[in-house]
C-alpha cells in the first residue's frame, strides 16, 4: 500500500477512498496475508478511517511458552483531525474532540500501511494464553499452605530485622 496524498482524498468520488487489500506487511511477521478492505473518507477537517482485516499471527503462550496461531481480526473505526498549526483544537466542529486522537497536516499523506500495523498491535491479545493452556499453573506449597519461594524470603525477612 502506498502513501495517499490528503487533497486527493478530498478530490475522490464522494470523497472517500477504498483499497482491498492482499499483502504481507513489513513491520509484522504473520502466517498469512493480511487481507481486508480500509475506507478513507475526507470529511473536510478530519479523515474518517474504517478498517476491516484479518490474518494469522504465531504467538508464544504467556504461561506456557509454547508457540500457537492466533487469527487477528480487527474492525475499527478512527477520526484523524487535519490541522496544520500546533496547538488546542478549536471548539466549533461537529466531532467531539475526544473522538480524534491524531492529527495530519491537511497537505500531507496518510500512511495506510502504517495505521493497519498500528491498528493489527492493538489488537494483539494480552496476556497471550494459547487455547490449549491450563487454567492455571500449579504450585507446590508446603504444608503450612505457604509457597516454599515465599517462605525462603520469609527467612531473609527475619534475618535481616535481626542484625
Amino acid at each position: 500500500m502506498e502513501l495517499i496524498y490528503i487533497p486527493h482524498i478530498a478530490q475522490a468520488p464522494r470523497a472517500t477512498v477504498v483499497l482491498e487489500f492482499r499483502e504481507f506487511l513489513a513491520q509484522m511477521e504473520t502466517l498469512t496475508p493480511v487481507q481486508g478492505t480500509l475506507v478513507v473518507r475526507h470529511g473536510g477537517t478530519f479523515l474518517e478511517v474504517n478498517a476491516q482485516a484479518n490474518t494469522i499471527v504465531t504467538l508464544t503462550c504467556d504461561r506456557t511458552l509454547v508457540q500457537f496461531n492466533h487469527r487477528l481480526a480487527i474492525d475499527v473505526n478512527e477520526f484523524i483531525y487535519l490541522r496544520s498549526e500546533p496547538g488546542p483544537m478549536p471548539r466549533e466542529r461537529e466531532l467531539e474532540t475526544d473522538d480524534l486522537n491524531e492529527t495530519l497536516p491537511p497537505t500531507g499523506h496518510f500512511d495506510p500501511q502504517g495505521w493497519l500495523y498500528e491498528q493489527l498491535c492493538l489488537a494483539m491479545p494480552y496476556p497471550q494464553i494459547a487455547p490449549d493452556a491450563p487454567e492455571s499453573v500449579n504450585v507446590q506449597c508446603d504444608g503450612a499452605g505457604v509457597d516454599r519461594r515465599w517462605a525462603a524470603l520469609a527467612g531473609l525477612q527475619i534475618a535481616a530485622t535481626d542484625g
